[in-house]
């Protein structure tokens, strides 16, 4: 551990959400300059599309995981020029990940902050396993990694508020020591604006874990407003009223009660009596092992 790059490992995760926004502006114009127009021609004939999640490595490091796709000037129900191949797509990428830097912290002027050379590129077909990967296997490969978290890296998924707490955090020993880098490192004027103690828990990284275009799929309002229609047609069956009766949404809360319910009361108790027991005997064990009685003469 001693050998580790533990203030890079930190300015990495803090400074990846912002070469993954450089990334989608920059690709536009790599684009372009690859099809030999202007941007502006470009956007009247290809809309560019992406969705992406982050994952943790065990070293704590986030790579990201994205779905990038150029369709037609009007969205997703429209299809790209003939001469947008997958080839093209294939390309626009590889030379954007090289192209795109960050610049580090002021402190270090003339440091850049790039992707590494760890780059996995495959094209993505509809309900078929060409040479490329298949739409549903990529759905599930998206969706498993947008279940895991940073607890995935050995560490925790609240927010530590105080630096005495570190040592007290049920983590691995590597993410301790990320954690505390990120409490001593916001203490520099030249990292405050990376607001490092906040986002220590997540090792630095201030990105949100799942991110996508406007444009790529349904937006979450839609969706938020889907449910909201059916729990009201919903409403309105279960109650008799006409499907024109206006539905009134009423926020409001009750305190229903706290403790233990229906026999719960039972198995609490018990599980206390066992972790008495075992607090108990791991005492006495290790008050022998600090204390052994004395040998007979």
């Amino acid at each position: 551990m001693d050998c580790y790059d533990y203030i890079g490992a930190v300015l990495w995760n803090a400074h990846a959400g912002a070469l993954w926004r450089e990334f989608t502006k920059t690709m536009p114009s790599v684009l372009a300059r690859l099809l030999g127009c202007a941007l502006k021609d470009l956007r009247r004939t290809v809309r560019l599309s992406y969705a992406k999640v982050a994952e943790y490595k065990a070293r704590g490091l986030v790579h990201f995981h994205a779905v990038i796709r150029l369709d037609g000037p009007d969205g997703p129900s429209d299809r790209p020029p003939g001469h947008i191949t997958v080839e093209l797509l294939d390309q626009a990428i590889r030379q954007t990940a090289v192209r795109v830097t960050v610049q580090a912290p002021d402190e270090l002027p003339s440091a850049m902050l790039r992707r590494g050379d760890q780059l996995d590129v495959r094209p993505v077909y509809v309900s078929a396993e060409l040479d490329g990967m298949s739409d549903q296997r990529v759905a599930r490969y998206v969706a498993k990694y947008a279940t895991k978290g940073a607890e995935s890296a050995g560490t925790v998924d609240r927010p530590i508020r105080q630096p005495w707490e570190i040592a007290r955090l049920p983590v691995t020993e590597h993410a301790r020591r990320m954690i505390y880098t990120c409490f001593s490192l916001a203490e520099l004027a030249e990292y405050k604006g990376l607001r490092l103690r906040q986002w220590a828990h997540m090792l630095g990284y201030r990105g949100h874990f799942s991110t996508k275009s406007r444009h790529y799929s349904i937006r979450l309002a839609d969706l938020r407003q889907a449910r909201a229609d059916y729990r009201s047609e919903q409403a309105r069956l279960l109650t008799g009223l006409p499907s024109s009766a206006e539905t009134v949404t009423v926020a409001e809360w009750r305190y229903a009660g706290s403790g233990l319910l229906n026999g719960e009361p039972f198995w609490a108790e018990l599980a206390r009596q066992r972790i008495a027991i075992a607090r108990h005997i791991t005492r006495e064990r290790d008050k022998q092992i600090a204390c052994p009685s004395p040998e007979p003469e």
